[in-house]
C-alpha cells in the first residue's frame, strides 16, 4: 500500500511495516539472548566457590566475567571455561580498590553491553583472635571482604538500574551466624554481608533488583587443603577428618554452593530478595563443631 501526502511526501506504508517487524524480532532475539545467555560477574572466581559458581552459570549459556586477584588462577578459569565452548572474560581486579570494580563492571557492559548477575563471593580468612588480630589484619580483610564486596555491588548497580533488572548475589557463610574458635575477623565481615544483603534489597527493590546471600558452612576449597597440607595433613585425612560433619555428616563441596547461587540468582527465586540461605547440612542448627 502506498500513501501519498501533500508536497510530494510519500511513504510506503509496507515498508514502514517490514521495519516495525524487523525492529520487533531484533527485539525478540536481544530478549532471548539475555534469557538464555544473561552475563553474569563473579568475583573470586579464580577457584573455589567463586570458580564452581564460574562453571555452573557457564554450563547454562552465561557469559561470564571472570574476576580476581590473582592472574594466574583468574586465566586458568576463563581457559575451563572457553574449552568449554563458553564465553568468558578476565578482569584482574582487587576488590578492596574501587575503582579497579568499577573497572570490571566497564568491561562488562563494553564487551556484552549489560549486567545481569553479580556473584559477590571474593573473600579471604585471617585467623587469630581478638586479642592476636592487629590493626592491619583489620583493615585487610575488611578491605576485602566488606568493603570489596560493597564496591562489587557498587560498580553493577547503575547498569542494573538503567535496565530496570538484575540479580546480586552474595556469599555469607554460616560463621555469621555460629561461633567458632580463632575467627572474630572473619564472622564480624560476614555479618555486615548478610546486613548489606537486606539493606540493598530493601533500596533496589524499586529497580527490579533483588539481593540475596548464600551461607555456606566448611566448603573445601583449595584454601583448606593447602592449609592442612602446610600441617603435613593429606587430602584423604583432611576428608576423614570432617566425617561426622553437619547433621548430614560430610562437608559441602563447592558445586553444592554454586547450585544454590544459580538457584538464587534464576528466574525460579523470583520473588525471594533480602534473603539469606544456608548450605549447610543442618551445622548451624547445633552440629558439633569440626572447624
Amino acid at each position: 500500500m502506498i500513501l501519498t501526502c501533500g508536497k510530494g511526501l510519500t511513504i510506503l506504508l509496507s515498508d514502514q511495516k517490514n521495519l516495525l517487524l524487523e525492529s520487533e524480532a531484533e527485539g525478540n532475539r536481544e530478549a532471548r539472548m539475555n534469557d538464555e545467555h544473561p552475563v553474569v560477574i563473579v568475583t573470586g572466581a579464580g577457584s573455589g566457590i567463586g570458580r564452581a559458581c564460574a562453571l555452573r552459570f557457564a554450563s547454562e549459556g552465561a557469559r561470564v566475567v571472570v574476576v580476581d586477584s590473582s592472574e594466574v588462577d583468574g586465566q586458568a578459569t576463563v581457559d575451563s571455561l572457553t574449552s568449554r565452548g563458553a564465553t568468558a572474560i578476565f578482569c584482574h581486579t582487587d576488590v578492596s580498590v574501587e575503582e579497579q570494580c568499577m573497572g570490571f563492571a566497564r568491561s562488562a557492559v563494553e564487551r556484552f553491553g549489560r549486567i545481569d548477575i553479580l556473584v559477590g563471593n571474593a573473600g579471604i580468612r585471617i585467623r587469630g583472635t581478638i586479642l592476636q588480630v592487629t590493626g592491619e589484619d583489620w583493615d585487610r580483610i575488611l578491605g576485602v571482604n566488606l568493603k570489596g564486596v560493597a564496591f562489587s555491588c557498587k560498580a553493577v548497580l547503575p547498569k542494573m538500574i538503567e535496565q530496570k533488572s538484575g540479580a546480586i548475589v552474595l556469599i555469607g557463610s554460616t560463621a555469621a551466624l555460629t561461633a567458632t574458635s580463632k575467627a572474630p575477623l572473619y564472622e564480624a565481615t560476614k555479618y555486615g554481608v548478610i546486613a548489606l544483603t537486606r539493606n540493598l534489597a530493601t533500596e533496589y527493590g524499586k529497580d527490579g533488583i533483588r539481593v540475596n546471600a548464600i551461607c555456606p558452612a566448611l566448603t573445601l576449597t583449595e584454601y583448606h587443603i593447602k592449609r592442612a597440607q602446610s600441617q603435613g595433613i593429606s587430602l584423604e585425612k583432611l576428608k576423614e577428618s570432617k566425617k561426622g560433619y553437619g547433621l548430614l555428616g560430610r562437608t559441602i563441596e563447592p558445586e553444592e554452593v554454586a547450585a544454590a547461587v544459580y538457584f538464587m540468582a534464576g528466574k525460579e527465586a523470583a520473588m525471594i530478595t533480602g534473603q539469606y540461605l544456608l548450605v549447610d547440612g543442618g551445622f548451624s542448627v547445633g552440629a558439633k563443631t569440626l572447624l
